[in-house]
């Protein structure tokens, strides 16, 4: 698995939603009733979710009535999300570093720091412009990322998980400026390198930055998934609305 896309490959691996899938979707979904009934959106907006996976998350925000889109990168992610289309909830591989529909969403929601992973930073500038540019004026965009300072101060560095009998190592360590996950599988007495996650280390501050060079500016900042005040030591997550304001 190339070390700097690593990620094109693994998020259509059968091991990464073996993994990751079995995880408890309850505060997930939770959050995701919370930031709607806190944003109370009309009934006709258009949503989009940008890094969907297989949709869920899509298909929670389209039972509550809204128009919404969904995109992944993964293609096999993809196949799956549109077995559940319909005329309200619609999906499309597509890479988040290059344009979408233009002007077209009231909302947009990037959840579970599904983000972060790209080798440079005019990579990840290219994916908050897609999501700038893919908003009307006014429009809201939601970021859900860890928290630097949290992470840092509570990095597990070895653990196990197992999923349908297969058991992984999950190594965990942080540099200056990225958190790095090794995943490694053994089956069968044999223990083989699965992929090494990468996270960059973005912080209030880098994103502030980033949303204002392309016209979204922080409205509101959160530490957890129920809402409670940021505090850049304890709070676990950084949950951040932004409007879309032009200049």
């Amino acid at each position: 698995m190339r070390e700097e896309n690593w990620f094109q490959e693994w998020f259509s691996s059968p091991y990464y939603h073996l993994l990751y899938d079995h995880h408890s979707d309850d505060e997930g979904f939770a959050f995701i009733n919370r930031i709607i009934n806190h944003l109370q959106p009309p009934s006709s907006s258009k949503m989009l979710d940008i890094a969907c996976e297989k949709g869920r998350h899509s298909r929670a925000l389209a039972e509550k009535g809204f128009d919404v889109t969904g995109i992944n990168l993964s293609f096999d992610s993809i196949r799956e999300a549109k077995k559940s289309e319909n005329e309200n909830l619609h999906f499309f591989q597509h890479d988040m570093r290059l344009p979408f529909w233009i002007q077209y969403f009231n909302y947009a929601f990037n959840f579970f720091t599904s983000f972060g992973y790209f080798r440079t930073r005019r990579e990840h500038d290219n994916a908050i412009r897609t999501v700038a540019k893919s908003l009307i004026t006014n429009g809201v965009f939601v970021m859900d990322y860890l928290n630097v300072r949290y992470e840092e101060n509570n990095l597990e560095k070895n653990s196990k998980e197992i999923a349908d009998g297969i058991e992984f190592k999950i190594a965990k360590w942080d540099d200056a400026e990225n958190f790095y996950k090794q995943i490694q599988l053994e089956e069968k007495g044999e223990i083989r390198n699965l992929v090494t996650e990468k996270v960059a280390k973005f912080t209030l501050k880098h994103f502030t930055e980033m949303f204002a060079k392309q016209e979204l500016h922080i409205q509101e900042v959160y530490g957890d998934y129920k809402f409670k005040d940021y505090d850049i030591h304890k709070s676990p997550r950084l949950i951040m609305i932004a409007k879309r304001v032009r200049n």
